[in-house]
C-alpha cells in the first residue's frame, strides 16, 4: 500500500504543533493589502495576529486569494514524487474555489504519476472545522487506511462538524461574500450579536441573533452543549480573532459546562480572519449531523 499524505490549506487554521503531530501539510493562499501580496502563513510569519487585525480595526480591508495553481503543483508534486498518495481537505466551495483548482492540478499531475491516487475533498467547512477533518483523516491514515478508504470514510463526517461562532457585525463577511446576504441585516442592528453556523451545504449562515456580547458567548456554549456527541472523547477547538482575554474566559465557561477531553484556544488565521474581522470568536466540535439548509 502506498503511503498517504494529508494536505489542507490556509483556511484550516491548524497550528504548527498539530500539523507536526499529525504529519499534515498545507497549500497556501495569499492575502492582499495596500497592493502587496503576502503568503497566508498559518504560523503568522509575515505579520502578527495583532498587526493583521489592527489593520482591519482601522477600517481597512484585507483581500484574499485562493490557492494558486503553481502552489498546488509544488506541494502535490513534492509528495507524488516521493511515491505517496494524497488526500487534500480543502476549504468549502461556498467560500473558496481552491478545491476546484486542486482537482484541475490533480488531473494534470496524474498524467505523469499514473500509479498515484489524489483525492480532493470539499470539506463543507472552513477555519478549524476544516482542520479537524484533516486531523481525522490523519488518524485514519495512522490506523492503516489507504487514500481511497480515507476519502470514503471522511465524506459523511463532514456533516458532523458543528460550528457556533459570534461576530461583532457581519460587515466583513458580507463584503467578502462569505455569508448569505439575506442574513447580513443582523449585523446592523444596534447591540445585536449574530450567531453563525456552517449549514448543510457549507454556507456561513447567521441563524440567530442575541442581545449583547456576553449573552452571545453564553449562547454558543449552550448551542454546542446541545449539539456535541461524546465530548469526553474529543477536543473542543475555541478560535478567536485577537480577543485572547475573552477567549480564555470562554474556555473556562466551556470547561464548566461541557465535559470535553480538552479545550484548545487558537488564533483565527489570516484568510479566515480577513473575512470575519477582529473579535470574532467561536467553538468547533464533532456532534450531531448539521441539518440546517439540508434539501428536503
Amino acid at each position: 500500500m502506498r503511503p498517504v499524505k494529508i494536505i489542507t490549506d490556509s483556511c484550516s487554521d491548524l497550528p504548527k504543533d498539530l500539523r507536526e503531530k499529525y504529519d499534515i501539510d498545507y497549500v497556501r493562499m495569499k492575502t492582499v493589502y495596500d497592493g502587496k501580496e503576502t503568503w497566508a502563513s498559518l504560523d503568522f510569519e509575515y505579520y502578527t495576529p495583532k498587526e493583521l487585525y489592527d489593520i482591519m480595526r482601522a477600517g481597512n480591508r484585507v483581500l484574499t486569494t485562493q490557492v494558486p495553481t503553481e502552489e498546488f503543483e509544488r506541494v502535490f508534486g513534492h509528495y507524488l514524487e516521493q511515491g505517496m498518495d494524497i488526500v487534500y481537505i480543502g476549504c468549502c466551495l461556498k467560500q473558496s474555489g481552491s478545491v476546484n483548482t486542486g482537482a484541475i492540478v490533480r488531473r494534470k499531475l496524474l498524467e505523469t504519476y499514473t500509479d498515484a491516487n489524489v483525492f480532493c475533498v470539499d470539506s463543507l467547512n472552513a477555519c478549524i472545522g476544516e482542520g479537524m477533518l484533516a486531523i481525522r483523516c490523519a488518524e485514519y491514515r495512522d490506523q492503516g487506511m489507504d487514500a481511497k478508504a480515507i476519502y470514503e470514510k471522511i465524506l459523511p463526517e463532514r456533516k458532523t462538524v458543528n460550528e457556533f461562532c459570534t461576530v461583532h457585525t457581519l460587515d466583513c463577511l458580507k463584503r467578502a461574500g462569505r455569508v448569505k446576504a439575506s442574513s447580513a441585516f443582523f449585523g446592523n442592528l444596534l447591540g445585536v450579536k449574530p450567531i453563525l453556523i456552517a449549514d448543510y451545504e457549507g454556507n456561513q449562515f447567521a441563524f440567530k441573533k442575541v442581545k449583547g456580547r456576553k449573552a452571545s458567548l453564553q449562547e454558543i456554549v449552550n448551542l454546542m452543549k446541545e449539539a456535541v456527541v461524546k465530548p469526553e472523547e474529543q477536543t473542543c477547538y475555541l478560535v478567536h480573532a485577537d480577543c485572547i482575554d475573552e477567549a480564555n474566559e470562554l474556555a473556562e465557561l466551556v470547561k464548566a459546562s461541557i465535559p470535553f477531553k480538552d479545550v484548545r484556544v487558537e488564533y483565527i488565521g489570516p484568510i479566515i480572519g480577513a473575512s470575519v474581522g477582529p473579535e470574532t470568536i467561536g467553538l468547533w466540535a464533532f456532534g450531531n449531523e448539521v441539518t440546517i439548509g439540508k434539501p428536503e
